[in-house]
């Protein structure tokens, strides 16, 4: 809507008070039934022959305002853009247009035949308010029933989309992988719907060469590989509203985004701040050896045993090559990586069983006491 010629002035609001939009809703429905509504490619517009494809349904709104002067207010906020075109498209039929709109003059400073009425549709209206809570309690049913049938499903098929690894039976299996071998992690599977749409979607980012967080493209898949691992960028942008549809989140509460709903979570939290905690059982963090299963209290316990059962000395190492905390958590990580593949840390010697190597290390002092450090 233009405001060049002047400040928009809310002019009059006018709102039936007849008994019809206290009457109980019904949503349109086409000759064909629901599933033709739910299958038909294209939005009519209220007033006019006009149709625009669901995908563009901008077009349908611009067409409005500058042929009808219609203005729907927080359109993004309509579960189902269709079904709530059509209702009005009815209802328009019925009464005056300004039974339902609040009336907007524009340029009202100029001569009366240069101003202009827009008409505003919003949930102020009790009626359009109603619509909008059954469209999104229709969708917010449908959305768990296929979120259900997501999680009963064991003919899922999937290719992992970092190591070409085949997964089949329930969709939990992927993505629990990604998240353990890859460390990509897009939240609990269970939270997730649309579980086919949101692979496809992913994919088709990494086919074209973008990461997923910082969307950046790169000039080959190598390039990116090294991208999203050094940066840290195995995850998704959680600002993209284009992911939006695949959490269930988004789906609980009218008009409320994953941030906001979350945001209410955390005040909550954080107003129960002076809650008794005093039967709150803290249970003692234990550092575990790096190679067996043996954990101890301290860091001081745990090198002393690594030194006495499998002669292995990180004092040492750390004094003589002069690590510093970075470069000894490097150095940790790279050995329990090592171990965990059943493979020599020193001379990349493979085992068959994890329990082989740390004998090998005990009666070899080369393995025990050498570390090649780069």
């Amino acid at each position: 809507m233009s405001r060049n010629n002047g400040q928009i002035i809310l002019h009059e609001l006018r709102l039936n008070d007849s008994e019809c939009i206290l009457e109980p809703l019904s949503l349109p429905e086409s000759p064909g039934g629901v599933a033709a509504v739910e299958e038909s490619p294209s939005v009519p517009c209220i007033f006019c022959e006009e149709c625009s494809p669901r995908a563009e349904q901008d077009q349908l709104l611009k067409h409005m305002i500058i042929e009808h002067k219609l203005v729907i207010a927080d359109v993004k906020l309509v579960a189902d853009f269709r079904r709530y075109i059509l209702y009005w498209k009815k209802r328009f039929t019925e009464q005056p247009i300004t039974d339902f709109c609040s009336v907007i003059r524009t340029n009202s400073e100029a001569p009366i035949e240069e101003q202009d009425n827009y008409f505003l549709l919003c949930d102020v209206l009790p009626e359009d308010r109603l619509l909008r809570e059954q469209l999104q309690q229709k969708r917010l049913r449908e959305i768990l029933e296929q979120q259900q049938r997501e999680r009963n499903d064991t003919s899922f098929h999937s290719i992992c989309m970092f190591c070409d690894k085949e997964f089949t039976g329930n969709r939990s299996v992927l993505f629990n992988h990604m998240a353990r071998d890859h460390a990509f992690n897009v939240g609990l599977p269970d939270n997730i719907v649309n579980c086919n749409e949101f692979l496809a979607a992913l994919q088709k980012k990494l086919d074209n060469l973008q990461c997923l967080y910082c969307e950046r493209t790169f000039r080959d898949k190598n390039t990116l590989k090294d991208h999203m691992r050094k940066k840290q960028h195995r995850r998704i942008n959680a600002k993209n509203t284009e992911y939006d549809r695949f959490y269930i989140i988004n789906y609980l509460e009218f008009g409320k985004s994953w941030e906001e709903v979350q945001s209410e979570d955390d005040r909550e939290l954080l107003d129960n701040v002076e809650e008794d905690w005093s039967d709150w059982e803290e249970h003692p963090v234990c550092a575990v050896c790096l190679f067996c299963e043996k954990q101890a209290d301290t860091t001081e316990k745990l090198c002393l045993h690594m030194k006495e059962a499998h002669g292995f000395d990180l004092l040492k190492i750390k004094t003589e090559h002069g690590l510093k905390f970075y470069q000894q958590v490097k150095l940790v990580n790279f050995i329990r990586r090592e171990i965990h593949q059943c493979r020599c840390y020193n001379c990349k010697e493979m085992f068959q069983c994890i329990i082989f190597l740390p004998m090998k290390m005990i009666h070899s002092y080369v393995h025990c006491q050498t570390v090649k450090m780069n």
